[in-house]
């Protein structure tokens, strides 16, 4: 925070100091046309009356005659209200830069933030992605470290207990594989948005269920379609990933002989696709936040459930990355949790 604080502080000294030259420049090449034109203002005015004179006093006109006596009162009164017009002009062209200065300061400070905010929140998002994964990582590899030490300590063990240790060591293997996947994932996705191309709903719906139900904890989850066949401009194989995220969700949250249902059909030219299951819901508490990085909440997002609190957040940013929206709530009649992507 100190190094962008420092920095929008340069820029706006930066743009402030080209705002007070443009100020600067412009007050004086307008105070210098303004004396420019009331000197000639002056001289006409002094000429046509000196003519005047001339014409009312019977004299023949010579040019080489600057002032007639009674031309003297009116130059000496001429001169001193230019006098007064150009110290009135230079009090308020003082005030007036003073307040564009002021006014300046304030725009400059906010745009200096406003230039630099893509390039703090691209920090930012580097400085969460390497925090995040630190955390995550620390606690698969203490657990192996840990187990591998009092494995060692053992005088004797047999192969079944070298084969179990070597399985355990494997599934912690398998999920910090799978938690640095979704971290590098996450961190594409925020980059920006995806290739697109017009694919069929359904087929995506069968190959996000394909992946889940290899999962043992879908071996008895009953899975319940209803979506309407429809092409879509997608990019294909992120939207495959978010069905995924959602479906394995709603198996790890709702009961294990229990129904997960996934629907989808037009509204108003756009395709409007449902997961849910029947678990305990999301929490009211939970709920603003069930989408931010490592969240998982004391109910429905129990420590009970393994993971990282990371399949939301991604599923978020596939969905950003597809021109898409992706809700999360509560099923308005009984329980269970109900996402709804909403597909352009």
């Amino acid at each position: 925070m100190n190094l962008f604080h420092s920095a929008r502080l340069k820029l706006t000294v930066f743009y402030f100091a080209v705002l007070a030259v443009f100020c600067l420049l412009l007050t004086f090449g307008v105070r210098s046309f303004t004396d420019y034109e009331i000197s000639r203002g002056e001289d006409a005015q002094r000429t046509a009356l000196h003519q005047l004179f001339r014409q009312y006093s019977d004299q023949t006109y010579d040019p080489t005659v600057v002032l007639l006596p009674g031309d003297q009162t009116y130059a000496t009164t001429q001169e001193e209200q230019a006098e007064a017009t150009r110290a009135n002009l230079n009090r308020d062209f003082m005030w007036m830069d003073a307040g564009l200065l002021a006014a300046g300061a304030v725009l400059s400070y906010w745009y200096a933030g406003r230039t630099l905010k893509p390039i703090e929140e691209a920090h930012e998002r580097q400085k969460r992605f390497t925090s995040d994964a630190s955390h995550e990582l620390r606690t698969p590899l203490a657990s192996m470290r840990l187990e591998n030490e009092v494995f060692l300590r053992a005088k004797h063990f047999s192969e079944t207990e070298a084969r179990e240790q070597i399985a355990s060591n494997l599934e912690e293997v398998d999920r910090l594989e799978k938690l640095a996947t979704n971290l590098l994932a996450l961190n594409r996705y925020e980059q920006g948005k995806v290739a697109h191309a017009p694919v069929v709903v359904t087929k995506l719906v069968d190959e996000a269920l394909t992946q889940v139900q290899r999962s043992p904890l879908a071996a008895k989850v009953k899975f319940k379609q209803t979506v309407v066949a429809a092409r879509v401009d997608v990019n294909r194989e992120s939207l495959v990933e978010l069905l995924t995220i959602l479906l394995d969700n709603a198996v790890k949250y709702g009961p294990r002989t229990g129904t997960v249902e996934i629907g989808g059909a037009l509204m108003d030219d756009r395709y409007v696709l449902t997961v849910r299951d029947h678990g305990p819901g999301i929490a009211a508490e939970d709920l603003p936040h069930i989408f931010e990085r490592m969240y998982r909440g004391d109910k429905a997002r129990s420590s009970k459930v393994a993971g990282h609190g990371i399949g939301l957040s991604l599923a978020r940013q596939i969905a950003k990355a597809n021109d898409a929206t992706l809700e999360a709530g509560n099923a308005p009649k009984g329980t269970g949790a109900v996402f709804t992507l909403t597909l352009q």
